[in-house]
């Protein structure tokens, strides 16, 4: 159970970083990736910096990796309990995200 918690850990980690860092660097291409905005038409996209628009979410999902991280650590002693708080951790940012988004585009 231990080693299962801290490979799930990581493995979280590295598929936020790695989907992040392809956000980042792609130079505003996976703006069609994003939900909802690929349902925009092409004029309402004209309005969206995709690159900048890229680059932050990329930051958002790499930092997304640290509760991971963390909950590695501490699964290392307390088997399950860092996983837990590692998605709880997660959830909340992925929340305040989806309310930022709200207000910014509502």
């Amino acid at each position: 159970m231990n080693e299962f918690c801290i490979l799930f850990d990581l493995a979280m980690a590295v598929i936020f970083f790695l989907i992040g860092l392809y956000f980042y660097k792609s130079d505003g291409k996976a703006a069609n990736l994003l939900t909802g905005y690929n349902m925009k038409s092409i004029e309402e996209r004209k309005k969206y910096d995709e690159k900048e628009m890229c680059k932050d979410y990329g930051k958002r999902m790499m930092l997304w990796a640290i509760p991971f991280l963390a909950g590695a650590v501490i699964d290392i002693g307390f088997p399950g309990k860092g996983m837990l708080i590692a998605w709880v951790i997660w959830a909340v940012m992925f929340v305040l995200l989806l309310i930022e988004r709200h207000k910014r585009e509502g």
